[in-house]
């Protein structure tokens, strides 16, 4: 029986560095194209200085876009992340959010150029949100996407 990404996603609120950091998955819309993340200010997870952890925030943003793409495009397609860049605007002192989201119309681009050039590096963008909508970081992911069975013509 194939392991389902979507249907387990939710299991990543007990995968350990996540348990410990205080970053739990909100919600994954039906299509699997948009994921919400959320990291609530505990005491185990500040700083020296009482804010969030940079690495915690990093953390809540890694995975997202390449299980959005892994979903989507199915077993035929080798997905990894490739590159990250965290831009820290201001401190974290409370809950923080994040949402990553690829519409269908860009998977299937994606798509379409890898099924035409065997593979390809896409950059995604998102940002790290304060309670009140203020900008914490700027994320930008780079993810490697492969077709396992192109044949170069």
């Amino acid at each position: 029986m194939k392991f389902s990404l979507k249907k387990n996603i939710k299991l990543i609120n007990f995968y350990p560095p996540y348990m410990g950091a205080g970053i739990s998955l909100k919600s994954v819309n039906d299509d699997f194209t948009q994921i919400n993340v959320q990291l609530k200010m505990r005491w185990y997870n500040r700083n020296a200085v009482g804010t969030h952890f940079g690495g915690s925030l990093y953390s809540m943003c890694d995975p997202f876009y390449m299980f959005i793409l892994m979903e989507n495009l199915g077993k035929d397609y080798i997905v990894w992340d490739k590159a990250s860049n965290i831009k820290f605007k201001k401190p974290g002192l409370k809950t923080v959010t994040a949402t990553f989201e690829i519409p269908k119309n860009q998977i299937a681009e994606i798509k379409n150029f890898v099924d035409t050039n065997g593979k390809g590096d896409f950059t995604f963008f998102t940002t790290v949100n304060g309670e009140n909508g203020e900008v914490i970081a700027e994320v930008e992911k780079v993810v490697y996407v492969r077709n396992k069975h192109f044949i170069k013509k």
